[in-house]
């Protein structure tokens, strides 16, 4: 199995073009985009400051209801340039772009994502399985990014340290559930249960996230684990 080494990070784009971008602070990131004529989508929570001449909009995305589930809104945020905005998930960690190229997708763990070009489309599924080996759960959502312009960008943000690991065909690495960030659509992923047992505990196990390559699978030294009293959510929202 080969092993995990720390992910290279580009700060700044450095070259002028529909957006540019630069990540700053090293202890909770900060993304400050310049948007030229073009706009970006979000979660409304993870933005902290804007330029007045930034317009801000609903994008809906009524199929993805149980986004609530894992404490993400239904509807993401939209904003259109010309103009400066600053967005950070509020945790301690490193923020980071991936480009991608016209029809590459990647898959995206719940709570990592920050934002997207608009030329990037968005799709999210629900998995069966442990979200935390930690906290246990039945599910978790996986979101879903490719590319159907030319080009694109999303930016993602990896609690504590984040690491980078390339499987050749067949090469498989186990990961704890919350522990990883992303992987390329290239890779397979399968939730795994290992029982323990001994004479006084009979019942438990270890919970672990099996990928198989080939791809790129992207990996965090700590996670997040929020926990959503649903029923809250939807009287909020009027659902109930």
């Amino acid at each position: 199995m080969p092993v995990p080494v720390p992910l290279k990070i580009s700060a700044d784009t450095g070259a002028p073009g529909p957006v540019g971008y630069h990540i700053e602070g090293d202890s909770v990131p900060v993304l400050q985009v310049e948007l030229n004529g073009t706009s970006i989508y979000f979660d409304h929570y993870v933005l902290l400051w804007k330029d007045p001449l930034v317009h801000i909009e609903l994008k809906p995305q009524t199929k993805h209801l149980h986004r609530m589930r894992s404490g993400a809104p239904v509807f993401l945020t939209e904003a259109r340039g010309p103009g400066h905005l600053a967005l950070g998930r509020n945790g301690a960690g490193r923020a980071f772009a991936l480009p991608l190229r016209a029809g590459q997708s990647i898959e995206v763990h719940e709570h990592q994502f920050i934002a997207a070009t608009d030329g990037v489309e968005f799709t999210c599924k629900k998995i069966k399985g442990p979200a935390t080996m930690l906290f246990g759960g039945t599910s978790f959502n996986v979101e879903t990014f490719r590319s159907v312009q030319d080009s694109g960008i999303v930016w993602l943000h990896g609690y504590g340290d984040v690491f980078e690991v390339t499987l050749q065909p067949d090469e498989q690495i186990d990961i704890e559930p919350g522990g990883w960030v992303y992987h390329e659509s290239s890779v397979q992923l399968e939730p795994i249960n290992q029982p323990l047992s001994t004479a006084i505990l009979r019942a438990e196990q270890l919970a672990w996230h099996r990928f198989t390559g080939p791809g790129k699978v992207a990996l965090q030294s700590m996670y997040l684990h929020q926990t959503v009293d649903i029923s809250a959510m939807l009287k909020s929202a009027k659902y109930e």
